[in-house]
């Protein structure tokens, strides 16, 4: 038998089964590789995907095995060339592939659907360092400011059932143990939700962003995940009485459980809701048998990043790979992140202080041309 020859295709609605068995045999994938992250923002934003999968040529054998992937979502700017992201709206995506050879070949595929579509740049969101791009006609630059944080779970021997919360429990120290056990003594109790219960949790997610001065991801959004998703993707909510107060999102992929979205009303922080919101998404991961939790992105030393290092999680680099399609000069860094994060600043104050149903009309109609 000769050598595989490796064919690059454009992933349609009748790939997406072979696109997510790939992706549910690698190593390196995120819940973002898999298909329904680009069904989600088409169906909300309306940016278009090109899904490129590597396949394995057998001539007359009909049977197509993939090698690779890479996800890109073409993200229009009004008045702008935009960009092709691989992911936006989340920390980490890029190529998978069997290999670096196959690797090559996809992204010199999206280089040239760069060119042809005319964007400023192709980005990489990955956990890996650097990449070998075989070309003399582009820029990089990369980015390595925040990390992943993730929670390697306790090994049970059942793995599967009810044991592993116990086990993690017990492997934490009592200070934290006893940070888990407090909301429930004041009152506070978990449940899980679904799209039934969207508006409630829209409603303290929107709050949240405001206080945050972020704007905020479109109702819409988080329907088309949890439509998209379908059971690989869990609600959490926590609640004082009758009034929700805490919520958050996990989506599922192979042995691993990331959270992306969590949100607790400010008001509420004196009662700890986000603690008996975690310790619940903890205690699914390890009670159904998943190996990790991903708490999400970090900056490090900030308070995101405290509180999930006191779960145990462990900081992991996050490489954003700028790749500007025109060879362009390098740019010098010196400063630029310290003025863009003085702008952000000003423009977050000015933002928390809007009206709500000015911030959520505004934030959703302007949230989709924001990658981060």
């Amino acid at each position: 038998m000769g050598k595989d020859i490796i064919k690059i295709i454009l992933a349609s609605e009748n790939d997406k089964a072979l696109w997510d068995s790939y992706v549910k045999e690698h190593k390196d994938a995120t819940p973002y590789h898999t298909y329904a992250w680009k069904q989600a923002v088409e169906a909300a934003y309306g940016h278009g995907g090109y899904y490129f999968i590597a396949v394995v040529d057998r001539g007359k054998d009909s049977t197509r095995k993939a090698v690779g992937i890479l996800p890109l979502i073409h993200l229009k700017i009004p008045f702008g060339r935009g960009a092709l992201i691989s992911l936006p709206f989340c920390d980490a995506a890029g190529p998978l592939s069997d290999n670096k050879d196959i690797e090559q070949q996809l992204i010199t595929v999206a280089l040239a659907l760069g060119k042809e579509i005319g964007v400023n740049e192709i980005e990489l969101r990955t956990s890996k360092s650097e990449f070998e791009l075989k070309t003399d006609t582009s820029h990089v630059e990369t980015h390595s400011l925040k990390v992943r944080m993730f929670l390697d779970l306790p090994d049970c021997p059942a793995r599967i059932g009810s044991g592993g919360s116990e086990k993690l429990l017990k492997s934490f120290k009592s200070k934290l143990r006893s940070q888990i056990k407090k909301p429930e003594k004041d009152g506070l109790r978990f449940e899980w939700g679904d799209i039934n219960k969207l508006d409630d949790y829209y409603k303290v997610f929107s709050i949240n962003m405001k206080d945050l001065g972020s704007p905020v991801h479109s109702r819409m959004w988080f329907r088309s995940v949890l439509n998209f998703y379908a059971d690989k993707v869990r609600m959490g909510l926590v609640y004082l009485e009758q009034q929700l107060i805490s919520c958050g999102i996990i989506l599922i992929v192979n042995n691993v459980v990331t959270i992306p979205w969590a949100s607790t009303l400010r008001k509420y922080n004196h009662l700890s809701p986000n603690m008996m919101l975690y310790w619940n998404f903890l205690a699914f991961a390890s009670d159904s048998g998943y190996a990790r939790v991903d708490f999400g992105r970090s900056t490090p030393n900030e308070g995101t990043y405290k509180f999930k290092t006191q779960w145990g999680a462990n900081p992991y680099p996050l490489h954003w790979h700028h790749i500007y399609v025109s060879k362009i000069k390098s740019i010098k860094k010196t400063n630029i992140q310290d003025t863009r994060s003085a702008k952000r600043e000003i423009a977050a104050n000015l933002w928390s202080k809007l009206p709500l149903c000015v911030a959520n009309t505004l934030g959703a109609r302007i949230r989709k041309y924001i990658s981060l």
